[in-house]
C-alpha cells in the first residue's frame, strides 16, 4: 500500500497561509526533492488551481513570470510532470496530467493508497483535515518558519479528536526553518 503523506508550511504560530513565510532555493529544492519522492499529488480544487496558475505555464513554456526565480524551475518541472488527482464538487473536468475524484472520499483515497506506487502526497488544509479525520494520513510533515504571522488561517480546527504522533526526523534550514515529519502512533 502506498503511503499518503500530508506536507505544508506554517509559521511559529500555526499560521499556514503560503504568504506568511518567505522560501528560498534551499527551501524550494526541498519540497521538490519530497515531491519527487510520491507518485501522486492529492489535491483539493483550491490547492489544484492555485498549484495550475502558478507552475503549468513556466513548466509547459520555459517561460518564467516576474515572480519566479530561477532555482523555482525545478519545481514547476516536477510538479508538471507527476500524476495528480483532485478532489472536488465543483469542477467538471480536469487537465494538467490530473484526475478527478468523486464519490465517497473514504473510499477514493483508500483505492488511491491500494494501487502500487512509492507514495501519494497531498497538501493544503481542508482536504488534509477531511482524510486526517477519516485516519488515511500516513506521515505528516511541517515545515515551521521563523516567523508569527498573527493572522490567517491554521490547521486541523474542528478536528474531533487528538492524533498522537511519533517524530521520525528534522530537518533544520539555513533560514532558521525547522522540517519535522511525524507518523501517527496506530
Amino acid at each position: 500500500m502506498r503511503p499518503l503523506k500530508y506536507g505544508i508550511n506554517i509559521t511559529l504560530d500555526g499560521c499556514c497561509d503560503h504568504l506568511a513565510a518567505s522560501t528560498n532555493a534551499e527551501l524550494h529544492t526541498y519540497w521538490t526533492n519530497r515531491m519527487a519522492e510520491a507518485d501522486g499529488l492529492l489535491f483539493g480544487r483550491i490547492i489544484y488551481q492555485m498549484m495550475e496558475s502558478a507552475w503549468r505555464e513556466p513548466a509547459e513554456t520555459g517561460i518564467r513570470p516576474d515572480w519566479m526565480e530561477d532555482w523555482m524551475s525545478s519545481f514547476a518541472r516536477t510538479i508538471h510532470v507527476t500524476k495528480k488527482y483532485v478532489v472536488s464538487s465543483t469542477l467538471k473536468k480536469v487537465d494538467w496530467n490530473a484526475e478527478l475524484i468523486e464519490g465517497d472520499l473514504g473510499e477514493a483515497v483508500t483505492r488511491l493508497k491500494q494501487q502500487p506506487g512509492t507514495g501519494l502526497f497531498v497538501g493544503g488544509v481542508t482536504l488534509p483535515l477531511a482524510l486526517a479525520k477519516l485516519g488515511l494520513i500516513d506521515e505528516y510533515e511541517f515545515v515551521v518558519h521563523p516567523v508569527v504571522a498573527g493572522r490567517g488561517p491554521t490547521l486541523f480546527a474542528g478536528l474531533p479528536q487528538p492524533i498522537p504522533m511519533k517524530l521520525v526526523s528534522r530537518h533544520e534550514f539555513s533560514t532558521g526553518a525547522v522540517a519535522m515529519r511525524y507518523v501517527p502512533i496506530r
